[in-house]
């Protein structure tokens, strides 16, 4: 978070998606239950070690790495929030004085925090007990988000082994101490989201990203029967294809067939990062196909995109989904202005924001 961020939200003032917590050495006892209303209601920020009325007081210098920790392991411990979300905060310094920033987003599922469900409101959080309240935001979230939708039909069977088996190794490569690489597959998925219970039917069951990840071709029909992902290259003719692949298989073989389709069409130009030469297309296109993956809806008819066009003038690359369009000029002229975000993408902890919402 840049200072100037920093200034302008403690000007702004508490509301329905800002919240000052006071912070020195400990964690407040209310912190997760505002995460936990957050990611039920609009998504929202968390300030530690910033007063009610904005004033920065400062969490402790020799505490921040303890407090981030703290933050990161209870938001993954199902004990403090039911289902788990990870939390990833940062601390920015402000005139002497350490402010923690969690960011937290609207998430696709109903979470508790101790136990019970909250909301927020410009007042602050408040505890929803009635059940038809917590139909309701089940019935709003699904109008929106369908992946965490429980298919009760849905058997381990129907799940492609392989897949699982290179998802933790995935997870190994990333982290060897991934203490969910070693779980039984039942647990696993609980764990990611892709097993839940339907707050609203009371049914336990598998969800549309289980199948999305895990599921044979087959499966993947039945339940998303719209379901593709289209790549286009246009050169010689705009009116016409030169190439195109229709993807709709799991979404980790989507992954590799994307980023070969782009790997076939795409130069990939010299670029050093400091003193080390990186693959300047494979760094952005991990990111943008990991995007139109992760966050497109899979019940809607329209494809999602990418297609690639070529003149004598001028090149692009345009990205769609949901109607939503990106373009991007080509990348002869690389900038050092990358986002960082790029070298986690296609790993599971970008992929498992399927299950997670």
């Amino acid at each position: 978070m840049h200072k100037a961020r920093l200034r302008r939200l403690t000007a702004q003032g508490e509301g329905i998606d800002l919240e000052f917590k006071a912070a020195r050495t400990a964690l407040p006892k209310s912190l997760f239950q505002s995460v936990c209303a957050f990611l039920n209601q609009d998504g929202g920020t968390v300030l530690m070690g910033v007063q009610d009325d904005g004033e920065i007081s400062g969490v402790d210098p020799d505490s921040i790495d303890g407090l981030r920790r703290d933050i990161a392991n209870l938001s993954n411990n199902p004990d403090k929030l039911d289902p788990p979300y990870l939390l990833f905060p940062h601390a920015v310094e402000m005139n002497g004085r350490w402010v923690i920033e969690i960011q937290v987003p609207a998430s696709s599922q109903v979470h508790r925090a101790d136990g019970d469900v909250y909301l927020r409101s410009e007042d602050g959080d408040y505890r929803v007990n009635d059940l038809r309240q917590i139909a309701g935001i089940v019935n709003r979230k699904l109008s929106f988000f369908t992946e965490p939708r429980v298919y009760p039909y849905l058997e381990l069977r129907h799940f492609r082994e392989d897949l699982i088996a290179r998802a933790q190794e995935m997870m190994l490569a990333r982290n060897p101490q991934h203490t969910w690489a070693r779980l039984p597959v039942e647990e696993l998925f609980r764990k990611a989201g892709f097993l839940r219970e339907d707050t609203f039917s009371g049914d336990t069951g598998f969800t549309l990203a289980a199948a999305l990840m895990f599921g044979t071709d087959e499966i993947i029909g039945s339940v998303a029967p719209a379901y593709k992902f289209d790549a286009l290259v246009r050169r010689r003719d705009l009116a016409r294809y030169d190439d195109r692949l229709l993807v709709r298989t799991n979404l980790i073989d989507a992954y590799d067939l994307l980023m070969g389709f782009v790997e076939k069409h795409l130069d990939d130009p010299f670029f050093l990062e400091g003193n080390i030469s990186i693959s300047l297309r494979g760094k952005i296109f991990r990111e943008l196909v990991v995007n139109i993956i992760a966050h497109r809806e899979y019940t809607n008819a329209a494809p999602a995109t990418m297609e690639s066009t070529e003149t004598a003038l001028s090149s692009r690359i345009r990205m769609c989904r949901m109607g939503m369009d990106r373009s991007i000029r080509p990348i002869s002229r690389p900038t050092r202005r990358i986002r960082q975000s790029a070298s986690s993408c296609c790993n599971w902890g970008g992929l498992k924001s399927l299950g997670r919402g």
